[in-house]
């Protein structure tokens, strides 16, 4: 994949499915960005990337925040002078039948998955439109496209980020900026890791491959998205999810 010393931002870069893609950036010669709320997280993948001998700088921002995240933009934009690749994966659960569901777990889960994706795309954006250039992935999930008991805010707002997703795309096509959102299925990360044996077993069955896919496995195919050889592939959703939602 061609890159050609872009710079790249990644959102809940700290852990799991984020890290994985600012590692693979990384290795492939793009300037990395890593952005998580968590000051340590962040931090430590950004040391590891630059130990290994490339280019990556933590930026510790609680992506809910619109004037944290207009503030944190403002500051890169003026720093790097433009940021090529933006990925938005940043994301949180607050699992729960809907009967039982509060108003601030579901004010919680839309506000970091979705505004959140807002926030940082009208940030960025716009300078990648001035700029003629730009890769948007929004990490969003296959529950975003089929639903799931016990996550209406999460299927909620990853299915807004979709249809987010194709309305950018509309707007930003004729500037040179792409906007594709990868919808994953059940990853091994953190986030999996905390469902029960049954749960995980139930959703295994679910899945013709027979198996969790890896953080790389979203890597791979959003990094091919933010690279030169997708130039023109905008408005897609890809589902990596081991044929679950076929």
């Amino acid at each position: 994949m061609t890159f050609n010393n872009r710079t790249a931002l990644v959102t809940g870069a700290g852990r799991g499915i984020g890290k994985a893609i600012a590692e693979t950036l990384a290795k492939n010669g793009v300037n990395v960005i890593c952005v998580s709320k968590s000051p340590e997280s962040c931090g430590a993948v950004a040391a590891a990337i630059i130990a290994a001998g490339y280019k990556a700088k933590a930026v510790p921002v609680d992506v809910s925040d619109g004037a944290a995240v207009a503030k944190a933009a403002e500051a890169l934009l003026a720093e790097y002078g433009k940021i090529d690749i933006f990925v938005n994966n940043a994301g949180i659960t607050r699992d729960g039948l809907l009967a039982r569901m509060s108003e601030a777990d579901w004010n919680a889960v839309l506000q970091t998955n979705l505004t959140g994706a807002f926030f940082w795309t009208k940030a960025i954006g716009w300078p990648m439109c001035r700029a003629r250039y730009g890769r948007i992935v929004n990490i969003a999930s296959v529950v975003g496209l089929v639903g799931n008991a016990g996550q209406a805010n999460y299927a909620a707002a990853k299915g807004g980020m979709i249809a987010f997703t194709k309305s950018i795309a509309k707007e930003f096509a004729k500037r040179g900026v792409t906007a594709n959102a990868v919808a994953p299925g059940f990853i091994k990360t953190d986030m999996t890791a905390v469902l029960g044996e049954e749960i995980q077993k139930a959703a295994t069955g679910l899945i013709p491959m027979q198996r969790f896919g890896e953080p790389a496995d979203i890597a791979a195919a959003t990094a091919f998205l933010c690279s030169e050889e997708a130039n023109y592939i905008t408005g897609q959703v890809f589902t990596v999810d081991g044929g679950m939602a076929m």
